[in-house]
């Protein structure tokens, strides 16, 4: 199969795309690179630099599926600038999306965002709930939905509602909570928790990019999936995290008044399983910094990043 993948040299592409060349597709891996590239070559991976709001740059020839990963990720980013997170995160998916159905694509895989949810009293979040999302992010993640759920007659649409993502990435992140608070640790011996008593789903990287392969040989689960398994409090995390890493726990007040447990039954009912936990997580981001295979950089930090590289 040949497959599109947006977003391709980001934290979930750069897991998901080796994990595709190795099932024998061919990847067509497209991102406007503000972060750089860490895919390594393969025969079967064409790699295109380019800017996801210009369809004109996106080459849908003998293209069979499209796993869309594109977006300005995270509360903090889509609020810089609200017109650039609209314009890559809705209006770009929008226009991807049909131009897969006017050329006959017929697998369409999007990666939206358990925040879409806003903040729900509910004890257990599941996908029928109606969706009040607080920040630009959210808000460019649910009408991205509502956009590709108008082509469910045209094509197979599968929608997945991550949680807070977790784990080792050839293109890091350390601006999600598991990772963040690992690296605390790590460099400063002192891990800073804001409020700490909001519970909040994880699911490590490689549970969700095995999700879209199984997604990917699985086109009769259409629809909406919750992927979130261990629903968790900032301070429960940190405190495994002091389990690996000597370390003191500061908490400081916050402002943030998210607390919700997704439930991930109706995903679990399509017989996928994960394999993976935020310990593994944890542990695993202490062996590589140990062995020097991961440092404290900014350009692991979206925000500072993009404030310094992209926007400046």
């Amino acid at each position: 199969m040949r497959v599109l993948v947006t977003g391709a040299c980001g934290y979930k592409g750069s897991v998901l795309v080796p994990k595709l060349l190795a099932k024998a597709h061919e990847v067509v891996a497209f991102d406007i690179q503000w972060f750089g590239n860490c895919l390594r070559p393969h025969p079967a991976l064409t790699v295109v630099k380019g800017d996801v709001r210009d369809p004109r740059q996106i080459d849908l020839d003998g293209v069979d599926a499209v796993i869309h990963l594109a977006s300005i990720a995270n509360d903090p980013c889509g609020d810089l600038d609200p017109k650039l997170t609209w314009e890559v995160s809705c209006l770009a998916t929008m226009q991807l999306a049909d131009a897969c159905a006017r050329r006959g694509i017929r697998r369409f895989l999007y990666a939206s965002s358990g925040s879409v949810y806003g903040v729900k009293e509910e004890e257990q979040v599941t996908e029928d709930l109606e969706l009040v999302p607080i920040s630009e992010y959210n808000k460019t993640k649910m009408c991205a939905e509502r956009i590709l759920l108008s082509y469910a007659d045209d094509m197979v649409v599968q929608i997945v509602r991550p949680a807070t993502v977790c784990g080792f990435s050839p293109r890091m992140r350390l601006d999600v909570s598991v990772n963040m608070l690992t690296m605390q640790a790590l460099t400063k011996g002192r891990i800073t928790v804001f409020g700490g008593n909001q519970t909040r789903p994880n699911i490590h990287i490689q549970d969700i990019t095995d999700l879209y392969l199984f997604l990917l040989d699985n086109p009769q689960h259409a629809g909406i999936y919750n992927a979130g398994f261990e629903n968790l409090s900032i301070l429960e995390i940190a405190r495994m995290v002091q389990q690996h890493v000597p370390s003191e726990v500061v908490v400081s007040p916050s402002n943030d008044p998210r607390s919700y447990r997704v439930n991930s039954d109706k995903l679990l009912a399509t017989g996928f399983r994960p394999m993976h936990t935020v310990e593994d997580a944890i542990k695993e981001l202490v062996g590589m910094y140990r062995q020097g295979a991961l440092q404290d950089e900014d350009r692991w930090y979206n925000l500072k990043w993009m404030k310094a590289k992209v926007l400046s």
